[in-house]
């Protein structure tokens, strides 16, 4: 199993409607975030992938900057900016080209050049030649190169990646060390909101109190790695308890407890996700699970507080029913309700990921796979395609963690989200997959694709 790596993060800050939000479409290729002219519409934190040239990164979408009357917009800028440049490689900063330099600019500049990262400059909305004479004002801040974009109609933006590109840091991962087998160990990450008791739980499993615990949300605020063993196995848990000091405890700053949730996310093979069995399943629980499937990572879910609920309330059939309410689209992953502080649940929690680990990395022989697959077929057949049978010839693995398999068919396109999750499903079922995600590959044979003869 090799070490895993952290894509790079960049961060898209500026001040409201310079057009972040479009920006941020622009370069996931999603309309994920909210795009509208009113200052200050994104209030929750974007994310999404990017890729140019080969190389994948997350970007971040800050959101605009909201005027509070009773917070001063200068001291909410500066917090916004600090949080966002603390986990960012590299920031992007825009500058509106409509409006003009203003006053919040010369701000924000002075907090990046203090932050010591990798900053570029863009001015947006400079979609004609004629306009470009509009970036030149924003020299006046002393900055060596600007970029004039139109995020919305796409000009200007192949420069602006190739600099980004080129400013990302080469590893994100840090040197592991094999075990006495060989092998290295599974990185676990311990994620969830701030204050579930994800520090509690680190320290029950390495024995000692590795990382600070208190009540106070965002109390420990540097992500440590920390190897374990447990019952003959070894482990690396990714503590991800918070970000943030108590200074900076603000309601509308929690939002930015995902970004080293996604970093530790990237580099663990496996999650532990952390609901606070109190309040359950949240929103945010839901931002990073989606981010973490998506990048093929297995996940066992931890109700912890567990011991919290009053006696008559501990309806565990219920709760759960609740939690995969709001994440069905992480049904598979197996869930148990512990108590940090007392050790309650914490060997069935162990127990679980093992047999998580062992699904995540299994490998299935050929013939089984396809005589699961046959019997597949024969109790649900794919529907037509155009008039013609859908045929599944046969299947193979082509990877783990998670297992991978692509399946030969006669017309790939004719395979729906629905039947590629009733195969899924299938495949769980028979082959003890039942907590690791799986992905399906589709693809036509060779003499079956379009233009070849047989």
């Amino acid at each position: 199993m090799s070490a895993a790596r952290a894509l790079p993060l960049v961060a898209i800050l500026g001040r409201p409607n310079a057009g972040k939000s479009t920006l941020f479409n622009r370069l996931t290729g999603a309309r994920k975030a909210i795009v509208h002219d009113e200052p200050g519409v994104t209030r929750d934190l974007n994310y999404g992938e990017a890729e140019w040239r080969g190389q994948s990164f997350v970007v971040v979408d800050t959101g605009g900057f909201e005027p509070d009357p009773e917070t001063p917009l200068k001291k909410q800028i500066q917090e916004q900016t600090r949080l966002a440049i603390e986990e960012a490689d590299v920031v992007v900063f825009l500058f509106d080209g409509k409006a003009g330099l203003a006053p919040l600019d010369q701000e924000a500049i002075g907090l990046l050049r203090r932050a010591r990262k990798p900053t570029l400059f863009a001015v947006n909305k400079i979609d004609t030649s004629a306009k470009e004479v509009q970036r030149y004002e924003f020299f006046r801040l002393g900055v060596e190169e600007v970029f004039p974009i139109s995020a919305e109609h796409g000009l200007g933006l192949a420069a602006l990646l190739d600099r980004i590109v080129a400013s990302l840091p080469q590893t994100q991962a840090g040197a592991e060390e094999p075990d006495q087998a060989g092998a290295l160990p599974l990185r676990i990450a311990v994620v969830g909101r701030p204050n579930v008791g994800k520090s509690s739980l680190v320290n029950r499993l390495v024995g000692y109190e590795r990382a600070l615990v208190d009540a106070a949300p965002g109390t420990t605020r540097d992500a440590t790695d920390t190897p374990f063993s447990w019952e003959g196995d070894d482990y690396v848990l990714v503590d991800t308890a918070g970000i943030r000091r108590k200074a900076r405890i603000a309601d509308r700053l929690e939002r930015y407890s995902v970004l080293r949730a996604l970093r530790s996310v990237d580099r663990a093979q496996l999650l532990i996700h952390v609901i606070d069995a109190l309040e359950g399943a949240s929103a945010q629980d839901a931002q990073i699970l989606s981010y973490a499937l998506r990048r093929g990572k297995a996940v066992v879910l931890a109700v912890n507080k567990w011991d919290l609920v009053r006696p008559q309330e501990r309806d565990a059939e219920g709760y759960r029913q609740r939690v995969f309410a709001r994440l069905a689209f992480a049904d598979f992953a197996p869930l148990v309700f512990i108590s940090a502080r007392t050790g309650l649940g914490i060997g069935e929690l162990m127990a679980l990921v093992r047999r998580a680990s062992s699904s995540y990395q299994k490998t299935v022989p050929t013939a089984q796979l396809n005589r699961v697959l046959q019997e597949a077929v024969r109790a649900h057949a794919p529907a037509s395609y155009q008039g013609r049978q859908v045929k599944l010839y046969y299947a193979t693995q082509t990877g783990t963690a998670p297992p991978t398999f692509t399946l030969f068919v006669n017309f790939p396109a004719a395979i729906k989200p629905d039947y590629e999750r009733f195969l899924v499903h299938q495949l769980r079922a028979s082959l003890a997959l039942d907590h690791t995600p799986v992905r399906l590959h589709f693809r036509a044979r060779r003499d079956e694709r379009p233009g070849r003869r047989r």
